[in-house]
């Protein structure tokens, strides 16, 4: 299951975005039955978790964006989405969309932040 992010880009300071990630290739039931979540790597940092939300809708966050960022998904159309409010430099980081499917992968999409 291939895990397609979009939505990344260079926003100011204290601006919004939203991320979406597609599951391409996935079973419905598969996509439905799994948790999906979403992590962040910085330049020189290592990477680390943002959020996930679980099958039942369960969300966890970082203590970093919690209050800022919601985490949500569309099971019929295989999404889950990050979005992203009172952004701040330090969020600038490549985000990856990651799920507990086996076999599942992703490139990032690359979220850039301007003071």
């Amino acid at each position: 299951v291939q895990l397609q992010a979009s939505g990344g880009g260079l926003v100011q300071a204290g601006g919004s975005l939203r991320l979406s990630c597609h599951a391409s290739g996935s079973i419905l039931s598969v996509f439905n039955s799994n948790m999906m979540g979403w992590d962040r790597q910085a330049p020189g940092k290592e990477r680390e978790l943002v959020a996930e939300i679980s099958d039942s809708g369960t969300t966890n966050y970082a203590d970093s964006v919690k209050g800022r960022f919601t985490i949500s998904r569309d099971n019929a159309k295989r999404r889950v989405y990050l979005q992203m409010n009172s952004l701040k430099p330090e969020d600038t980081a490549v985000y990856y969309c990651r799920s507990s499917i086996p076999g599942s992968w992703g490139q990032g999409t690359l979220v850039t932040v301007s003071s």
